[in-house]
């Protein structure tokens, strides 16, 4: 079911045949690392979830940094919804949640935290106000708004990483591993919140059953490159291929199949 809230309704009216991103011949490198991204064309369509994955240092978070606008491409160009992107440019509509929360929430209280991004966007006090009460309401996490963060639980700081960036009242949602260091229960909560956003997700993960339960679509990075571009469970239930990037398959798919008449004492 999609979650119902004004702030997702005043989102911009745009054909879903249209690219929400478009990457062409994307290249970087750091002064120290070479070719960390190496002729990576992409094209993520209005709507999608889409699950990246790949073993460490496959150039995942780099992607994402890019897509923001904190790093700037060696080569090639990315657009989002049609628009060359600058590097430097706030654009308020692309929104990074951090895989530590830490690294994102830093005020005082959640409500401030939720606060920050709209209060830049150079917006009025009623306007911050409903924004925050609207971000929190689609998290679910309206009872901390009073609480230092750092108080919280690690599902609790991850909810309220994505309504810090849902104020801001974004159209594309980059998660870096974003079920990371998260209990079973948190885990869950999290996995029902993301499939009722109405919004267009790339999600960066090491956790492929969630990448299973979320994600139509998969791309496996691999040393810079994208080496697989298609359906989550085409690439998921091979696991020969997996292991050629450096990937296990889901615990789901690896777990014994056990029929119940074969339990003792049942």
């Amino acid at each position: 079911m999609t979650l119902m809230n004004p702030l997702l309704e005043r989102q911009p009216q745009i054909a879903r045949f249209e690219a929400a991103i478009a990457v062409t011949d994307l290249e970087f490198s750091y002064s120290d690392c070479p070719d960390v991204l190496r002729a990576v064309n992409l094209r993520i369509y209005l709507g999608e979830r889409v699950a990246i994955i790949g073993a460490n240092g496959c150039g995942k978070t780099t992607l994402f940094r890019l897509l923001c606008g904190v790093l700037v491409p060696t080569a090639g160009r990315i657009a989002l919804f049609g628009e060359s992107m600058l590097p430097g440019t706030f654009r308020p509509n692309v929104g990074l949640v951090f895989q530590n929360p830490d690294d994102q929430l830093f005020s005082s209280s959640v409500w401030e935290d939720v606060a920050f991004g709209p209060q830049n966007m150079g917006l009025s006090t009623d306007e911050v106000d409903e924004r925050v009460s609207m971000a929190l309401a689609l998290t679910q996490v309206q009872g901390l708004a009073h609480r230092p963060p750092h108080h919280l639980s690690g599902g609790e700081k991850k909810r309220v990483a994505i309504a810090s960036i849902l104020a801001m009242n974004p159209q594309i949602l980059l998660l870096d591993e974003p079920s990371a260091q998260l209990d079973p229960r948190s885990r869950r909560q999290l996995i029902h919140l993301l499939e009722r956003l109405p919004l267009t997700q790339l999600i960066a993960t090491h956790d492929l059953d969630l990448a299973l339960e979320l994600c139509d679509r998969t791309i496996v990075l691999s040393q810079g490159q994208i080496v697989y571009d298609g359906p989550t469970e085409a690439i998921l239930s091979d696991s020969e291929r997996l292991e050629q990037y450096a990937l296990e398959p889901p615990l789901s798919y690896s777990r014994p199949y056990c029929r119940i008449e074969d339990v003792p004492g049942v």
